[in-house]
């Protein structure tokens, strides 16, 4: 007999770019916008780090009606961003 195996969390892959005000400080530009595939995110993440100071794109488990949340495990990134917490 085949144990079944315990199903996976969606995948929630994330894009999000960045630019600085005035003082120097950084703060969303544009997103977080969630994403339908890990090359969509990384191509809009590469395309945003263009026009902005900062762009990442990013990936994790999820399920958010259940609360958990796996690590996450950055795809791309260019320029500034904040330390992801």
């Amino acid at each position: 007999m085949v144990e079944a195996a315990s199903p996976e969390l969606p995948q929630l892959i994330v894009v999000q770019a960045f630019d600085r005000d005035d003082e120097g400080v950084l703060f969303s530009a544009f997103g977080p916008e969630q994403q339908q595939s890990e090359d969509r995110a990384i191509r809009t993440a590469r395309a945003l780090a263009t026009k902005h100071v900062g762009a990442i794109a990013w990936c994790r488990e999820a399920s958010p009606a259940i609360g958990e949340y796996g690590e996450p495990t950055v795809l791309f990134t260019a320029g500034d961003i904040p330390d992801m917490e």
